[in-house]
């Protein structure tokens, strides 16, 4: 009986189907919706936030501070802080921000005004790790030894007044030093205290943003 001679083994592609160029369009729209929603999702707690504190509000209810509107995000501008090293105001971000503005010979109203930062977010108990304590100072004089030590635990930087005036703004008559001002965590100057403020109503308007911002932040910087 012949033998039939071996033959090579061969392999044979075949093409895989291609998918419809409408079945691609449309896994492509539903790729999108999906990204949409989860970035929805992500900025929810935010939204609901800011709608319970700015819209939602029950009747009769007031803020001691001033609604600024619109918003002012944190200025690209660069500070010194005690030690000589320069930090960008855009690094104070993702924490809430209690600031003063004043010389750094800081008279009596500027020292008034560091103790009732400092007292009001001692005041705070568990959620005063949510705060910062910001005193933006101009001049190039250093502050004193014994003011220095009354700062201990807040963010000193020196900056150029012209520079901040850009960014933050007094009431009608009044100076920039005159202030207290609350920036979010996402940097945004939101609220200026009135002059001469009383510190019971400033822990009013304090309590209530960290109670509505509470879902969705927490102390300290990521």
């Amino acid at each position: 009986m012949a033998q039939t001679p071996d033959e090579p083994l061969t392999l044979t592609v075949h093409n895989l189907p291609r998918a419809a160029v409408g079945d691609t369009a449309a896994m492509t729209r539903a790729g999108r919706w999906k990204m949409l929603l989860l970035l929805l999702v992500c900025a929810a707690p935010v939204i609901a936030s800011y709608l319970s504190y700015y819209v939602i509000r029950p009747e009769g209810r007031r803020n001691y501070g001033e609604l600024i509107d619109p918003q002012r995000p944190l200025p690209t501008l660069v500070g010194v802080d005690l030690a000589g090293a320069q930090v960008p105001l855009t690094r104070l971000k993702d924490q809430w921000l209690l600031i003063s503005v004043a010389d750094s010979a800081c008279n009596d109203a500027c020292q008034k005004h560091l103790f009732m930062q400092r007292q009001l977010r001692e005041g705070l108990g568990k959620d005063k790790d949510r705060l910062d304590w910001v005193w933006l100072r101009s001049g190039a004089a250093e502050p004193s030894a014994p003011l220095q030590q009354a700062i201990v635990g807040a963010t000193v930087l020196q900056v150029d007044t012209q520079a901040l005036a850009t960014w933050l703004t007094p009431a009608p008559g009044r100076a920039l030093e005159d202030h207290l001002y609350v920036v979010d965590p996402i940097g945004n100057w939101m609220m200026r205290f009135p002059a001469e403020a009383d510190p019971k109503q400033v822990r009013r308007d304090l309590d209530r943003l960290l109670r509505a911002s509470a879902f969705w932040d927490k102390g300290g910087r990521p």
